[in-house]
Order: structure tokens, then sequence, then C-alpha cells
């Protein structure tokens, strides 16, 4: 659940900014860095959305970027249980980088398709690395960790620039602790999801079952 729902707010950020390259129409960018919304005063505080493209064509690029980032949601979404859904949320990634798809949403988007390559490793470590205290103090933070993850995500987007459209607020130092939190909710909440289901094994035997030769 919380690989999915953060890889859906990936895929749907990578949307957005397909969208702003669309609406700048049949246009040749400046250079290999460009920006999504580039003179709207609503994404004015997020320096009207970078990204970069090896597209030489702005519609082109937003129609790809719109494409790719849809695709990696419904793949996140439907089918993150494939086996080899880590490679190719990998390289769903890099091709929403290098069509428009914006940065960070890639970066995310790279970072959730390690973790789903490497879940199971994972789940081990977390069960051999921390005491059954831990395990139950994790298991117990999940809610909490991942609605915190969600509410950062939504407060980045639309949540900053309404703010600074709608109320005059403009805070960089806001925005990279808001950044930050993007980052590591979503992280505690991926520890403390996989503590939640060895639990649900009846305490330790889910680290076990987990670990046994299949």
């Amino acid at each position: 659940m919380t690989i999915s729902t953060f890889g859906g707010l990936v895929g749907l950020m990578g949307m957005e900014h397909g969208l702003g390259e669309i609406l700048q129409g049949n246009i040749k960018p400046n250079g290999l860095m460009i920006l999504s919304w580039p003179d709207s005063a609503f994404f004015q505080i997020l320096g009207g959305e970078p990204a970069m493209t090896i597209v030489p064509n702005m519609l082109v690029s937003g129609i790809l970027a719109t494409l790719v980032s849809l695709t990696y949601l419904a793949w996140v979404v439907w089918l993150i249980d494939y086996k080899h859904s880590g490679w190719v949320l990998t390289i769903l990634s890099v091709l929403m980088l290098l069509f428009g798809g914006g940065i960070f949403p890639p970066i995310f988007g790279g970072l959730i398709a390690a973790v789903a390559a490497n879940r199971r490793a994972t789940s081990i470590w977390v069960g051999k690395l921390f005491s059954e205290n831990v395990h139950l103090v994790l298991a117990k933070a999940w809610p909490w960790a991942f609605g915190l993850g969600v509410l950062s995500w939504l407060t980045m987007i639309p949540g900053v620039p309404v703010l600074n459209y709608v109320f005059g607020v403009e805070n960089t130092s806001l925005i990279f602790i808001i950044l930050g939190c993007m980052f590591g909710f979503p992280g505690l909440a991926e520890l403390a999801g996989i503590a939640r289901d060895a639990r649900g094994k009846t305490g330790m035997v889910g680290w076990i079952s987990r670990e046994a030769p299949q």
C-alpha cells in the first residue's frame, strides 16, 4: 500500500509536468533544461516547475511525459507484485526524467523502484536489525508515518502554490522542510509497513517465514 500510494503520487506529479509542456504548444525548448509552467503565477513559488527533456519539441515532450507518467502510475498501483516491477519502474523513472516529467518526480520514482526491487531483502534486514520492541513501535507508527507522508506530498503540490498564490506566503525554508518530509515519512512508512505486515504473521514468526527458503 505504501509503495502504490506514493508511486501513484509520483505518476500524478509527472503528468502535471507533462500537461504544462503540452499547453506550451508546438515550440522548441531553449535547451536541455526547461520549465513546465514558465508563465504560470500559480507555479511561480516552485520556479515554474523545472524539468529536462531530450525531445526538441515541447508538445511532443509533454505528451511523452504524460504517457510515461500514466504508465508508471498504472504499473505501481495495479502491477506492483509483478516479479520484475523494480526494473520496469526504474526504466519508467529514467524515461520520465528524459521526457520532461520533472526532476523530483523521477528521483522519487527511482527510489520507489529500488524499494520495490529489494522489498524482500529489506524485510529480512529489518527483521534482523531491530528488536521485538522496536518492531512493535514501528508497526504502531505506520498509520501516522503514512498519513504524514501523504500530507507532506499534498502540502508541496498543490499546498505550497496555493499558499503563495492565494495568501502570498513565500518561504523557501518551508519548501525545504516539506521536501525533507516527502523523503523521510514515506521511508519510515515503508519500514513501519514491513514491521506491521510481519507482526500480522504472529509476531516474529513473520520474520522467520520471510527468511525461510522458498
